[in-house]
């Protein structure tokens, strides 16, 4: 069956008044206009129609019983308010006039996947789209920011439709703001500022958990690029980017999808979230790989390109994508920074190459260059992955005393959301240092090792758990005896002061040896 937007149309203009006196004579003459038109669509453009009584609302209610697929379109506010009074537009297509607005030499100060964000004014700003048929699309992102809202996340709600150009756009109220890019452009001395506040945002995204079906999974988009990549690498990596992208989890965490510094603004100290049409759930890495894409692997053949996109250079915008994923891991630690980029560059080349065959771009010598680059880095880097997935909630890091305040610092941005007290945070830490410390100095004999945290937290009961895991020589601490700490110091020992304090600021201490590791389980109440 045809689809009722792509049926041949026949459009009758309609205007003035139509009231009791004349609504006889206008059906009669939109009637006349239909002649020969059996089979096509009626659309009613209200263009010049200034005032509609119950008598014109009668006439289109008849022609809407025996044309159901009528529309009436470009109608004024006055006139749509009529409609919308008397339920008509619950039980058919009408369509507002919309004001023009004119973007030339506007500052752009934002720019997505499917347009671009332009200041109009002191207090507004647009988003303008690029896809010239796009009222279905701004009535999705409308409904996805509302969404969002309603779930906690600071974003801007559309307030108005306008005609751009040849396109649409959506106005929104947004005072005084300026994207994280001009922030990051004109006031380096705010580097580290926006780095906190754009990590932290993108952790209380990734926290979301959207009620089923009321957005797409990223996943379903992923394996399409995939599909499209997969034959343009050697096969056994083709087959293997397919296999690594299906074995990722589903994940009802939302994920916004364009997540860069363009589409984050500062309004009066609020920080703001806008372009929330690519609003999705998934995991997170498919969220990381676009970033990667937005700061590094757009722009890698062409590295003035960011400049242009985002207002600093690729210096920057390679630091600020450095910094803002270790924060956002809550640590430093470069083997596990090292990891979790190399996962989100496999999907963001993914990503690249599909794009460049959707695009047609495979015909320009850049197209053609950044093609042979990103599938050679994508090749290398499939030789050894084995997942995409990635733990906020794990750190494996070099088992040396110096990386205990990287330790320290992952386990307090983990249980930051407890709110505990000041006493029980510097009890856990004291515990933490103590465990970690000794696999430091005693696990690995004459050769360097890791050391693997692991942290799990219950709100509700307000306990964290931590696991530490090594490879080292088999040790259960929690078998030495306690010391005695009545014996005046001249009797006592400087040894085992360290397990007896874990025991003492802790909960619960187990200890097991498996698959060749000790395993040390720490529980903490708050």
């Amino acid at each position: 069956m045809a689809n009722a937007d792509t049926m041949p149309a026949v459009t009758v203009p309609v205007s003035g008044r139509i009231d009791s006196t004349n609504s006889q004579e206008t059906e009669a003459s939109i009637r006349a206009a239909l002649a020969g038109h059996d089979g096509e669509r009626l659309i009613l453009d209200a263009a010049e129609l200034k005032y509609l009584s119950s008598a014109g609302l009668r006439v289109i209610l008849r022609l809407f019983k025996e044309r159901p697929d009528l529309s009436v379109v470009n109608v004024c506010p006055e006139v749509y308010e009529l409609f919308g009074m008397t339920g008509f537009t619950e039980i058919m297509n009408i369509e507002k006039a919309y004001r023009t607005v004119s973007v030339d030499g506007c500052e752009q100060i934002g720019r997505g996947a499917n347009g671009s964000v332009y200041r109009i004014g002191d207090d507004s700003v647009v988003k303008v789209y690029n896809d010239p048929e796009a009222l279905d699309e701004i009535k999705s992102e409308r409904e996805k920011a509302k969404l969002a809202l309603v779930l906690g996340l600071p974003t801007a709600i559309s307030y108005d439709v306008v005609k751009v150009g040849g396109s649409y756009g959506s106005v929104f109220e947004l005072l005084n703001a300026r994207s994280f890019s001009s922030i990051l452009a004109n006031e380096p001395d705010r580097f580290d500022w926006c780095v906190r506040e754009y990590s932290d945002l993108l952790k209380k995204i990734h926290s979301v958990v959207v009620p089923e079906g009321k957005l797409p999974a990223i996943k379903d988009t992923v394996i399409l690029w995939a599909e499209q990549t997969a034959p343009d690498l050697p096969e056994a990596e083709g087959e293997k980017l397919l296999s690594l992208i299906r074995a990722v989890p589903d994940d009802p965490h939302m994920i916004h999808g364009d997540y860069h510094t363009k589409n984050i603004m500062l309004q009066n100290d609020e920080v703001l979230l806008i372009d929330m049409d690519t609003l999705s759930v998934g995991d997170p890495i498919f969220e990381l790989g676009q970033i990667f894409n937005s700061f590094i692997g757009f722009h890698e053949v062409d590295p003035g390109g960011i400049e242009a996109f985002q207002g600093f250079g690729a210096d920057t915008a390679k630091r600020f994508f450095t910094a803002s994923l270790a924060e956002y891991l809550g640590t430093g630690c470069e083997a596990k920074l090292r990891e979790v980029t190399d996962k989100a560059r496999i999907v963001g080349y993914t990503r690249l190459i599909s794009r460049l065959k959707r695009h047609g771009l495979l015909d320009t010598e850049k197209g053609r260059a950044e093609s042979e680059l990103w599938k050679r880095e994508l090749t290398e880097l499939l030789h050894g992955a084995d997942t995409l997935t990635f733990s906020r909630d794990e750190l494996t890091i070099p088992a040396e005393t110096a990386n205990l305040p990287e330790v320290l610092r992952f386990i307090e941005d983990r249980t930051a959301g407890l709110n505990g007290s000041g006493r029980a945070m510097m009890q856990l830490a004291v515990a933490a240092e103590e465990i970690f410390v000794n696999i430091c100095e005693y696990a690995y004999v004459n050769s360097a090792g890791s050391a693997r945290v692991r942290i799990s937290t219950d709100l509700g009961a307000r306990t964290v758990t931590l696991v530490f895991e090594d490879g080292g020589v088999p040790y259960d601490p929690t078998g030495k005896q306690d010391p005695d700490v009545t014996l005046p110091a001249e009797q006592r020992s400087e040894g085992g002061l360290g397990i007896f304090l874990t025991k003492k600021l802790t909960d619960d201490v187990g200890y097991e040896y498996r698959d060749g590791k000790n395993i040390l389980t720490i529980l903490k109440k708050m």
